[in-house]
């Protein structure tokens, strides 16, 4: 499949775009299976019909660097490649080379003979556990398919990572909103690089925000999103959550207000795009639907102005996404409608946001400046003298 094109017969509800983005990611999937021994096709079967794609994907792509790490780090398979890894093999692993495995993980170094550079990777406690789970849904999964004679996940070490719960959530506060929407408008605190670049995309990046803010989309649900997502005279918008669920959005003032001077005075008229970018709703200064690492990297650059951070310190989609949650909370609305506009499955999740206190360690130390407190009681004392 590599260097071909992707061709798609579309007879779906969904558009073009988002067909042909899981089918890309299929297409990923199906390599890294081809590389794989064949009796792991009933596991693959297994995780088309019970993962959502990425999912899949990153189990595919975890299990594939297991093999190699098998072939390459041990002495655990005589196999030279990934395909020829016999089952026989993988029955003979215990829990504890599974364990030996995830500790390799977390920090390793792997040489580039092309380019003669030497890459080291460190793994966090989240990344560790994906991988443990990848591997734990594969050994299960073979077990009970009978190509492995015993379950061996019971195992396998426990890895701590820490629960939703207990990190401190990051979001912008609403003044900080205010300070982000003013340097997408006036081109505030951006470098003079930054400040050309600006003035030919300010319409499409304070519009890009202001849909982030508002709705709190997920980055996949806003990289999607073509003109005809939008119908304007019914003040709606379409877009497609996780599982392809489809969802239909209102559109406020604001946000249409933004849309319309992005799209009648700055983006490129549709004859002078190539006709699978002209659909997309924003596009690059090449005229092309902006990827996902463009968009990141634009929500990064206003929000670290908003911060008085560097670039690297900036703010991701996600955050903005928790921003949309505890201003809403915090300005009343019921965690369950909060839940059904940011398409939260458990409104657990949404509560998360509503134990966010703005400001709550701020106003705590306030309340103790024994400094200031001990000027004004000198002052006191000695005006009562």
């Amino acid at each position: 499949m590599a260097g071909k094109k992707l061709i798609i017969s579309n007879k779906s509800n969904k558009p073009d775009n988002i067909v042909m983005h899981e089918a890309e990611i299929y297409s990923k999937c199906e390599e890294f299976e081809a590389l794989m021994p064949r009796f792991m096709r009933s596991f693959f079967i297994y995780l088309r019909g019970n993962v959502l794609p990425m999912t899949r994907l990153a189990y595919l792509r975890d299990i594939n660097f297991f093999f190699e790490y098998l072939i390459n780090q041990t002495d655990l398979t005589s196999a030279e490649k990934v395909a020829d890894i016999k089952a026989s093999e993988l029955a003979e692993l215990k829990a504890m080379d599974i364990n030996l495995f995830i500790d390799y993980c977390r920090h390793y170094s792997i040489f580039d003979e092309e380019s003669g550079n030497t890459y080291v990777y460190e793994n966090s406690n989240k990344t560790l556990a994906r991988k443990k789970s990848s591997l734990s849904v594969m050994f299960k999964q073979l077990y009970r398919d009978e190509i492995l004679p015993k379950n061996i996940t019971d195992g396998f070490d426990p890895i701590r990572v820490q629960k939703a719960g207990e990190k401190e959530i990051k979001a912008l506060q609403d003044d900080e909103v205010m300070l982000m929407l003013d340097a997408v408008t006036n081109g505030t605190g951006l470098t003079k690089q930054e400040y050309n670049f600006w003035k030919k995309t300010k319409k499409r990046d304070k519009a890009i925000l202001m849909l982030f803010i508002t709705y709190g989309l997920r980055l996949s649900e806003l990289w999607q999103l073509n003109i005809d997502s939008f119908n304007f005279n019914r003040g709606e918008f379409i877009i497609y959550r996780k599982r392809g669920k489809e969802s239909t959005m209102p559109l406020n003032k604001s946000v249409s207000e933004c849309l319309h001077d992005y799209i009648d005075n700055e983006r490129p008229k549709e004859d002078t795009l190539m006709p699978e970018h002209k659909s997309a709703l924003f596009l690059s200064l090449q005229g092309k639907r902006m990827t996902e690492r463009q968009l990141r990297q634009l929500v990064k650059k206003y929000t670290s102005i908003a911060l008085h951070t560097s670039r690297d310190g900036g703010y991701s989609p996600h955050k903005l996404r928790a921003t949309t949650a505890t201003s809403l909370i915090g300005r009343g609305n019921s965690i369950y409608d909060v839940a059904a506009l940011l398409d939260h499955e458990q409104v657990t999740t949404t509560q998360l946001y509503a134990q966010h206190k703005k400001n709550v360690k701020r106003n705590l130390v306030n309340e103790m400046e024994w400094e200031e407190e001990r000027k004004e009681g000198s002052i006191d004392q000695k005006e009562n003298e």
